[in-house]
């Protein structure tokens, strides 16, 4: 695949990139499915990616103590 990678579009090589990726694709969705992420985890990596604390996330939603409800799980 990586040979072909930058394969131009309407050419034989193009074609067999397309191909090949379609193959992995559907390869990894049957050998390694992917779940979808826990929501409050989520946006803990999300937090972290933007250096955000829970002040920060607070100044968002509205409230602190919500904002400890939510990532600690507590949330109704």
């Amino acid at each position: 695949m990586e040979y072909i990678f930058h394969a131009a579009m309407d050419t034989p090589e193009g074609d067999e990139a397309e191909v090949l990726s379609i193959l992995i694709e559907k390869y990894e969705e049957e050998n390694y499915p992917m779940g979808m992420p826990d929501p409050i985890e989520a946006i803990k990596f999300r937090m972290e990616q933007m250096n955000m604390n829970q002040k920060e996330l607070a100044e968002v939603i509205g409230f602190t103590s919500r904002v400890s409800e939510i990532l600690n799980k507590n949330a109704n």
